[in-house]
């Protein structure tokens, strides 16, 4: 059983809307954590340590740092990122109506991580920002740090990190929609009813193979995306190198434990509103 089932492309684009928002929420804590490790390594000893130390120096709010720019950009992006992976299905689709293999789900979620990246990246560039600010405030939130960052380099600035977020988008976003897909179908072969649990266990392991995929290069992005721009001024070719050279490759992976504690519950929460808002849709809506 493939998701969203028979649903049309505005079903895709609603109920990704509301997966989203539920990811949002849920996860943005550990988010705001896995940031402050892959920017600034070396001050936090472990999750742990960065999760106490946050809260002990800016309250349990501290942690919900710059949650306004993936909750304003998350429904448009998390829709888009939906309908463009319905899209892609449509394309691939065969005659027949054979249900696409293991490789067509992998291109259809390519499909879907790059045409995210375009509005995705201001959004991301602001949230890491506002993520870092442990001491003194520069940027008096989302609106603020908008108009700073325009006036200080234009759209350019905005846009720092575009290249690593493709690098991170468009292979894990191959791994993730494949992979919940592929879940669906084994959990529910012989079955035609969708449990409450079919989704979510399908949809946090989906959460976690997308991470594992995405990580090093979500590590570049992160330290472009906290930078100034003129920081790295051939972005990635500039600070992979550095990166290497000063701390290592395992370094790549700083951040991966709260990634992988958050990516398993927030995506069953994420494909487990999904399904709600299709099931909901399907039957109050139908006409959608």
């Amino acid at each position: 059983m493939d998701l969203p089932h028979d649903a049309t492309l505005m079903k895709y684009l609603i109920a990704g809307g509301v997966g989203g928002i539920a990811t949002t929420i849920f996860g943005h804590p550990l988010d705001t954590v896995k940031t402050r490790m892959q920017a600034a390594p070396g001050v936090y000893k472990n999750t742990t340590d960065a999760v106490v130390k946050t809260v002990r120096r800016e309250g349990a709010m501290g942690l919900y740092k710059g949650i306004t720019a993936p909750l304003i950009g998350i429904v448009p992006i998390f829709a888009l990122s939906f309908f463009s992976f319905g899209l892609g299905k449509r394309l691939l689709s065969r005659p027949d109506n054979a249900p696409l293999t293991p490789v067509d789900l992998f291109l259809a979620g390519m499909f879907s991580g790059l045409t995210t990246t375009m509005f995705s990246v201001p959004g991301e560039r602001i949230k890491c920002l506002l993520q870092m600010q442990t001491r003194g405030t520069k940027y008096n939130g989302f609106k603020d740090a908008v108009v700073k960052l325009y006036q200080e380099g234009g759209v350019r600035n905005l846009y720092v990190g575009t290249c690593a977020t493709l690098l991170r988008d468009v292979p894990s976003g191959g791994v993730y929609f494949g992979l919940y897909e592929l879940m669906m179908r084994f959990e529910t072969e012989n079955d035609d009813h969708v449990s409450l649990w079919q989704p979510m266990f399908a949809g946090g392991v989906a959460g976690i193979g997308n991470w594992v995929v995405a990580m090093p290069a979500d590590v570049l992005k992160s330290r472009l995306q906290t930078s100034t721009m003129w920081r790295y001024p051939k972005g990635m070719r500039s600070v992979f190198p550095e990166i290497l050279r000063v701390e290592g490759i395992g370094v790549l992976y700083n951040g991966l434990i709260p990634v992988i504690i958050r990516a398993f519950p927030a995506n069953a929460v994420c494909f487990l509103g999904i399904e709600f808002a299709i099931h909901i849709l399907d039957n109050y809506f139908p006409w959608v």
